[in-house]
């Protein structure tokens, strides 16, 4: 307030009342500390501030950095106690010794916080954001000046890089930063153009993960999704991993008839009071080649084996392994005779095949009834546009379970790639984008097998044919290098396993960060997640699977929760 004189009196004049500028409301938060060494290549070192514990950091925070020019959003990454002189380490005071802890606390020894930038949004001369949304966030090309200060991340600059879920918008929410209220989305427009991948020793949720992911995609309708649940956990309910024998609703109870649910044991599912939509049946005729050499490593097959299999099929072509399970001994030595085979190994194939024959009785058979083709009828409601969720029930068997979903998957592939090349010929439309979904994914792609299997060809091709993996997995570091490095987004649970870690990480860069990361989760509901879905590594609190996100995840105009609620519980009473 100013004061004039003004013909003998006193005039006073008020100042009008200037607004604070977007970088002075910056300011006025705390900072952490400031910025004092670095490089675009290694990252960013913070010196702490003073009055800041390093106790009160935790690995994997988000943190903006305010320089001149650009506004820096980070990740926390390692934590390391440094002193301005060494002598001061050599004679270091006690804890008895209050004052001089408190003297030299923050001031000759301190904390020193590595920061990786992840994005960055220019800022204009009055300090505000000079992008106008979120979609126009940059990657990080430079660094910010010397002593820049760092604050923690809020919930508006969360959602600024992450995106908020809400109708209309691709987003779909997996969870929240820890010790913030604050949504961290996938972009479900990007989830489905590359195959992805959850992590996780076993007991750590992944099971919850795929099934939130899941439920993302299906209710944004981005794709149809073929599931091979070896475990019987997504179709129409699943165990809780909290609370001992607790059931929580599968993916049928939650969209009803967008998802269709097929089973390879319908005595398995009467018992769990499950009623399918169809059961799967597998003719002999329907086995190639291929299919059984998937099975090398559980069959114990030699390269003779190989190669004795592909001559059986080159004589009775889709008929090969109905002819070899038959034939007898002196069959076997007439055609061994007729055809140069050796009969050590065509008596080897045929106690190894009989014996998965015996492990797969219950579903696969020599003759389909007429008319009935169960695996024509999952392809025809993935193309449909429904959702298929193949139970396996008490076949889960690592042998089973691979023959089964390499059968569908190879069989879905070959039709995909007819669709789609008509569609680019001007015949038809392309086909819905398909997501395979497979557990124990390490025994489809190990290094020995991943150039040969049907999923290794989905993985290297990624959205050509419109067919893209979600891979389930506890032993990253068993699934080929060259088949992780297409894999697009990445949700990590806790890997205590030194070389699964380093292989979840693969071709990520600052790896090394995030490796410490990843070793401090905890056991339940925290996930790394990073890649083409998401801007920037996250570390999240997952999303808690209740009923408020059930009734979340509910289609719009399917009628009320209790009618629906009412509609299953009939099903259930129902028999088959």
């Amino acid at each position: 307030m100013e004061r004039e004189r003004k013909n003998g009196s006193m005039l006073t004049v008020t100042s009008p009342v200037r607004q604070p500028e977007a970088s002075e409301v910056q300011n006025r938060r705390e900072a952490l500390g400031i910025i004092i060494d670095g490089s675009l290549s290694r990252g960013l070192v913070m010196r702490l501030a003073a009055d800041k514990s390093v106790e009160d950091l935790r690995a994997g925070e988000f943190v903006v950095v305010e320089g001149q020019k650009n506004r820096f959003f980070a990740i926390l990454g390692d934590i390391e106690l440094a002193a301005i002189h060494k002598d001061i380490l050599l004679n270091p005071p006690q804890p008895e010794e209050r004052l001089r802890c408190a003297v030299l606390a923050g001031t000759s020894a301190y904390g020193l916080v590595h920061l990786r930038p992840m994005v960055l949004f220019p800022i204009d001369e009055a300090g505000a954001d000079a992008s106008g949304c979120k979609d126009e966030l940059l990657p990080v090309r430079t660094v910010p000046a010397h002593f820049s200060a760092v604050y923690e991340a809020t919930q508006e600059d969360v959602s600024r890089v992450f995106g908020i879920e809400e109708e209309g918008e691709p987003y779909f929410c997996v969870g929240t930063p820890l010790d913030m209220d604050a949504q961290v989305c996938i972009n479900m427009d990007r989830w489905i153009e590359r195959s992805n991948a959850i992590f996780g020793k076993s007991g750590t949720g992944k099971t919850f993960l795929t099934r939130l992911c899941l439920c993302g995609a299906i209710r944004a309708r981005k794709a149809v999704h073929l599931i091979f649940d070896m475990h019987n956990e997504y179709g129409w309910e699943g165990r809780s991993e909290t609370a001992q024998g607790k059931k929580v609703r599968g993916l049928k109870q939650i969209f009803g008839s967008q998802v269709v649910i097929a089973t390879l044991d319908s005595t398995s599912s009467k018992i769990r009071g499950v009623r399918p939509d169809f059961e799967v049946k597998i003719g002999y005729d329907q086995v190639e080649v291929d299919d059984i050499l998937l099975l090398q490593d559980e069959l114990n097959l030699n390269e003779a084996a190989r190669e004795t299999c592909y001559l059986l099929e080159k004589i009775y072509n889709k008929d090969w392994l109905r002819k070899l399970l038959e034939l007898d001994l002196s069959a076997i030595k007439e055609l061994c005779a007729e055809y140069n085979i050796h009969s050590g190994a065509l008596s080897a194939l045929q106690r190894k095949l009989t014996s998965l024959e015996r492990d797969c009785k219950g579903f696969l058979v020599r003759d389909l009834p007429p008319g009935e083709d169960p695996v024509q009828r999952i392809l025809s409601e993935l193309q449909r546009g429904h959702d298929v969720v193949l139970e396996f029930g008490r076949h889960d068997k690592p042998r089973q379970y691979m023959l089964v979903a390499n059968i569908l998957t190879r069989r879905l592939h070959d039709l995909y790639v007819e669709q789609t090349e008509k569609a680019l010929g001007g015949e038809g439309s392309e086909p819905h984008h398909l997501i395979v979904v497979i557990e124990e994914a390490h025994k489809f792609l190990s290094p020995l097998l991943a150039n040969q299997t049907i999923f290794g060809t989905i993985a290297r091709e990624m959205r050509k044919y419109h067919m893209t993996l979600l891979i389930v997995d506890q032993r990253p570091s068993q699934i080929d290098r060259e088949t992780l490095s297409q894999v697009g987004t990445r949700i990590c649970c806790l890997l205590d396993e030194e070389s699964d870690m380093d292989a979840a990480l693969t071709g990520i860069m600052g790896a090394s960060d995030l490796r410490a990361v990843l070793a401090s989760l905890e056991t339940r509901q925290q996930a790394l997640i990073f890649g083409h879905a998401v801007p920037m590594p996250v570390v999240i609190r997952t999303r808690t699977y209740d009923d408020a996100f059930i009734q979340a995840m509910t289609f719009p105009g399917t009628g009320s929760r209790q009618n629906k609620d009412a509609d299953f519980e009939r099903e259930r009473d129902r028999d088959f």
